[in-house]
């Protein structure tokens, strides 16, 4: 027999959910076959049949959650001949053991101690006087015999343990709110479970909201330059170096040298310490077929503009197949999302936890500008850079977003690192 197992799940990545089974119990598989979907709160990870045989059974039901380790399912040796002798379910109920209580009916009821603000009457007390070390400490916590009740000295009187004993109980546990029930549907109206991956979105992007003092910068860009410098050298760019020539490239190299200008921008914070990095991995996000994930471009600031162009175009096609690997989505201390693609005109991005800096690229819309006094027609480009005020100051946003669109504006300065 063999045992399907959970998986290393990646970085910060602790459960997933079974979400769906290839394969049923009695079934034949061949090994290195898909036979199981999980669910993280990233990406969606297939796991592999690690022998041939006949899926003897399954442990973990569809939309069971799991940890790494966790066991899956068994294959047993065959080629499904024995599909009706499938094992039992390891997840199946087990045999209710026998509890201790009396023949005649429930268990005694056991009260755990209760600690008020006022006065507790407990039975037996004694009348005697606390002795003198005991009746110090209760003078000095405000307590009264009464709450104290029967001690365990002489004739029942209270002893010092017996008030270091009465204030070690714990507190009362507060009640917990009940849980809200969902209201009743109307009309037209169906209710689906959100995935892990929504799930996730959702708590990260209201995490960021409620940790980070996060503000939100805004400039134009002129897309001449780049425009123009993109339309004379495309097509030998991509005859030369096998991938297309887009606008994502450009933005990530200015980004790069104005993170090195803006240093606090690519940097976090880690308690009450401010940690710098002397590297950038730019997330970039894509979307794809439950969500939004952001894979990251490792030493970005390395790579050429074919070399991020190939990785872009790479990860948006994997992304929507579900193909992107864990380690690829974590680790990024700097992102850019392209609202524009959509159609957006502009919009407020929302930080990547830990990062302390996100840029948005918006839809190029040609608009009237002023250029050396005439009114010309020019491709625009509003950005939006949103930053963490705990540790990004105004100045160096503004500076960084200024030191972005000036690259942009004028590409020579990133070829001479001007």
């Amino acid at each position: 027999m063999t045992e399907i197992l959970v998986p290393t799940l990646g970085e910060s990545v602790t459960s997933a959910t079974v979400a769906r089974w290839m394969k049923k119990a009695g079934e034949a598989v061949a090994a290195d076959e898909p036979l199981v979907e999980l669910e993280t709160d990233k990406v969606t990870v297939e796991v592999n049949a690690p022998a041939a045989g006949v899926l003897e059974a399954i442990s973990a039901d569809e939309g069971a959650e799991v940890e790494p380790g966790a066991l899956l399912g068994t294959i047993a040796a065959g080629d499904g001949a024995g599909a009706g002798k499938v094992s039992p379910k390891a997840t199946e109920k087990p045999a209710e053991k026998p509890t201790d209580k009396p023949a005649g009916g429930a268990a005694p009821k056991v009260e755990a101690p209760r600690q008020e603000s006022g006065p507790v009457s407990r039975p037996g007390g004694s009348g005697h006087a606390p002795l003198p070390a005991a009746a110090k400490m209760m003078e000095e916590n405000s307590l009264t015999a009464e709450q104290i009740g029967t001690g365990t000295a002489k004739d029942g009187r209270v002893s010092k343990g017996d008030v270091q004993a009465f204030l070690s109980r714990p507190a009362p546990e507060a009640p917990k709110p009940a849980a809200k029930a969902p209201r009743p549907l109307e009309g037209g109206e169906e209710r689906v479970k959100m995935t892990r991956l929504r799930k996730t979105i959702a708590n990260r992007l209201k995490e960021a909201q409620n940790t980070a003092a996060m503000l939100t910068t805004f400039n134009e860009v002129d897309m001449t330059a780049v425009m123009a410098l993109r339309s004379e050298y495309k097509d030998a760019f991509e005859k030369k170096l096998g991938t297309k020539l887009g606008f994502m490239s450009f933005f990530v190299k200015a980004c790069v040298a104005a993170l090195k200008d803006y240093p606090a921008v690519n940097a976090e914070i880690d308690g009450d310490e401010l940690v710098y990095k002397n590297f950038v991995h730019m997330g970039i996000a894509v979307g794809g077929p439950s969500g939004l994930v952001v894979p990251v471009l490792k030493n970005a600031d390395q790579m050429s503009f074919a070399e991020i162009e190939k990785s872009i175009s790479n990860f948006g096609k994997r992304a929507r197949d579900g193909q992107l690997k864990l380690e690829e989505l974590s680790g990024g201390s700097f992102t850019i999302t392209n609202g524009g693609i959509y159609g957006s005109l502009m919009s407020t991005p929302i930080l990547n936890p830990p990062q302390s800096g996100i840029l948005g690229m918006h839809k190029i819309q040609e608009r009237p500008m002023v250029v050396g006094g005439k009114i010309e027609i020019r491709p625009m480009m509003y950005l939006a850079l949103s930053y963490d005020h705990r540790i990004v100051d105004g100045k160096e946003a503004v500076s960084f977003l200024v030191r972005v669109k000036e690259s942009i504006e004028d590409p020579r300065r990133l070829l001479l690192d001007l």
